[in-house]
This record gives structure tokens, sequence and C-alpha cells, in this order.
């Protein structure tokens, strides 16, 4: 189930009273890993730091896209961000489980290059408005491979559907486990940047959005596969069984503009 711990008005004055993104990282936190997009204009993600998934097989969800890993749906911007860019004019060429594809996007992830267990999952990001549209920054245990899924663990810092325009989501999911916090802003996401973010301790995860926290899930006797390494997630996903397909209004190509990712520890 999901739930607004805060009411639209009250919402609202506090987005409009908070800064955009963050500045500094809180006291009690030590930055242990870091990206802030600072590459060249139209230059790859750091190769150091990102690797791709790739494919059109709906991705346990039914949705329409092709993850490719070509400046086309991932790049740098050459001020500070990184662009990840959904298209339908190049999706032709590629087959999904659907057949044809219509759309082509990105999802990259640190699978392999880092991991932690515990910390501050951070990023500010401005998201993309419209129907069936699909941004995420997320987390999966490390085991994925050898548990598979749900087992390994997920940690949904941010989730938003263009639908929902209004709202972002915090989730985390296990085996008997699933939880989701929602956070009404009083305006749509998509009009600018925001900071999400999931502090995650041995005992409980808090979400929050522009530092306001508005959910905490505390551990439980049973279910919790939250006490291993995980690594990071940025995609945007269009259609599947969550925001429903596009529409004729929804505007491409749909861009996700990422201004930094970060990763604190207990200082």
């Amino acid at each position: 189930m999901r739930k607004s711990l805060l009411t639209c008005a009250a919402a609202l004055l506090l987005a409009l009273a908070a800064p955009a993104a963050s500045t500094a990282a809180p006291a009690a936190w030590k930055l242990t890993w870091s990206d802030e997009f600072n590459g060249a204009a139209n230059s790859a993600p750091d190769g150091g730091k990102w690797n791709y998934d790739t494919g059109g097989s709906g991705w346990g969800n039914q949705e329409r896209e092709y993850y490719t890993n070509s400046r086309n749906n991932s790049f740098q911007d050459g001020s500070g961000h990184l662009v990840i860019q959904a298209r339908k004019d190049d999706a032709a060429s590629h087959r999904c489980w659907y057949g044809t594809c219509q759309y082509t996007s990105a999802r990259l992830l640190t699978s392999g290059k880092f991991s932690q267990t515990y910390g501050r999952f951070e990023a500010s990001i401005k998201i993309p408005g419209g129907q069936g549209v699909w941004p995420a920054f997320w987390a999966l245990g490390t085991n994925i491979g050898s548990v598979g899924w749900p087992a390994c663990g997920e940690i949904d810092t941010m989730e938003n559907i263009g639908k929902e325009p209004n709202l972002a989501h915090g989730s985390l999911h296990g085996p008997n486990y699933n939880t989701t916090g929602t956070y009404n802003l009083g305006s749509p996401f998509s009009a600018g940047y925001h900071t999400f973010a999931a502090d995650w301790y041995p005992d409980h995860v808090a979400f929050s959005v522009d530092g306001h926290i508005y959910d905490t899930r505390n551990r439980p006797s049973s279910g919790w596969v939250f006490d291993h390494p995980f690594f990071l997630l940025l995609n945007l996903a269009i259609g599947g069984n969550w925001p429903g397909d596009p529409n004729s209004a929804t505007a491409f190509p749909a861009k996700m503009l990422v201004d930094y990712v970060r990763v604190y520890t207990a200082a």
C-alpha cells in the first residue's frame, strides 16, 4: 500500500522552503563514492563507475523500452549532468518482447564496480513528465545472481510514474516483505531538480525528499534482507504494468537529468 504522510498543502510549503538540492553531507555521514558527471559534452558516463543493462525483455514489468549503451540514450551534457534519454525515433531496429520496439532508453548500474552495506544513497535528479514514463534511482543486493529477486532485496530511493506527477515513492522489496511510502510535493517533480535519499541502517531505512523524511521502515521480525552490499541503478523505463503506456501527449525524447549521485557511510 502507498500512503502520504504530508498533505498536499503542507508538502508544497515544505518544498518551497527547501533548497532544490542539498549542498553538503549531514555531519553524521562521510562520503564514500560519488559521480558529479563533470565529463565533456556528449561523452559516455564514467566506465570506471557504471555498467549498462541492455535489451528489451520487459524487465519483469512488461516495459516497452529497449535499453542500449548508445550515446543516443545516455551521455554527459558538459554542464555537470548525466542525461538518460528515452526516444522513439531509433527504436524500430530493435526487437522487444512484444515485437518491434517502440522506444529506446538506458539503464545504468554500478554492479561489479561499487557496492555498500548501509549508509546514505542520495541523488539530485530532474525527472521527466508525461504518461507512461517511469524514472527510478534504486539499489539491488549484489547476491542477485545467486539468490535471485526478491531474495537479494531491493531499495527504491525514488520512483515516479508520469500519471502521478506530484508523487515520489520510496520502497523496500524482499521475500514476503513489500513496503512503499509516498511523498506529495504538491506540484510536478518534473519542474526542477530534487534530492532523493535513503538513509539505510541495520534496523531501519528512512526515505526523504529535499531533506524531508517522509517514511521510515523499521526492521521486522522476519523478511528483512538488507544486511549485505547493494549496488546502484539509474534508469528511465517506458510503459509497463505500473505506469501504463505513453499516450499521444507524452513528449519524446523524454529526459531524466542527474546532477549527482553520492553515497555516504556513518562517520
